[in-house]
């Protein structure tokens, strides 16, 4: 791998990571007058938990602003360094390690002591833009799950699959590591809510916790 693409990948890196980082939900709720959003519910910083502050408005706020983030960081990635996918090393070029970066940036957040979200609204905008058919896919998945089942855990987890399948499938490989190992992370985070949804006992949306 050449010294100038590394170097580009290592600036994407910090880029994602800075945004992806940023805790909207947390921000959001305390200028909301809600408090601490890690004391309510699930604790999670996300659009989800935001939403059982009791305000939809909010949570749809925190939820676009997750999502812009990481299309921002994948977008600003491609303006700066582009992506050159003629390269064999592609795959962890500027664009896919400012995907990776940014969910990351969301999930461990090093202003919040490493305790973020769990990734699936900033992977949503990552997702668009990497690819909008790699997006779109990742939507269908998201609100087609959601609307059948109600469960947001559910739901976030068989986008982040059906993003890294669509990656492979509709001609774009060079993202389908990045998208693979952002499915991992985002299912390893959803353990808790595998167990309950294994018991039955998986909240769906609007519950008390997940």
């Amino acid at each position: 791998m050449g010294t100038e693409f590394t170097i580009a990948a290592l600036w994407a890196a910090l880029l994602g990571y800075g945004l992806g980082s940023i805790p909207f939900g947390l921000i959001l709720a305390k200028l909301a007058g809600k408090g601490d959003i890690r004391q309510i519910g699930s604790g999670n910083i996300g659009a989800t938990n935001v939403l059982r502050t009791g305000s939809k408005g909010l949570a749809a706020a925190v939820l676009l602003l997750d999502l812009a983030k990481g299309f921002f960081a994948v977008f600003l990635a491609w303006r700066l360094f582009g992506q050159p996918e003629a390269l064999p090393e592609a795959s962890w070029g500027p664009v896919p390690v400012a995907a990776l970066a940014a969910v990351l940036g969301h999930c461990f957040p090093v202003w919040l002591g490493f305790k973020g979200g769990k990734g699936v609204a900033t992977n949503a905008g990552v997702c668009f833009a990497l690819a909008w058919p790699i997006g779109l896919t990742y939507a269908l998945v998201w609100l087609g799950v959601l609307a059948l089942s109600r469960i947001s855990s559910l739901a976030g987890m068989c986008a982040v699959i059906a993003a890294a399948l669509a990656a492979a499938l509709l001609g774009f490989p060079a993202f389908v590591p990045a998208l693979a190992l952002i499915a991992l992370l985002v299912i390893w985070l959803h353990r808790a809510n595998l167990k309950r949804l294994a018991a039955g006992t998986e909240p769906k949306l609007g519950g008390s916790k997940g």
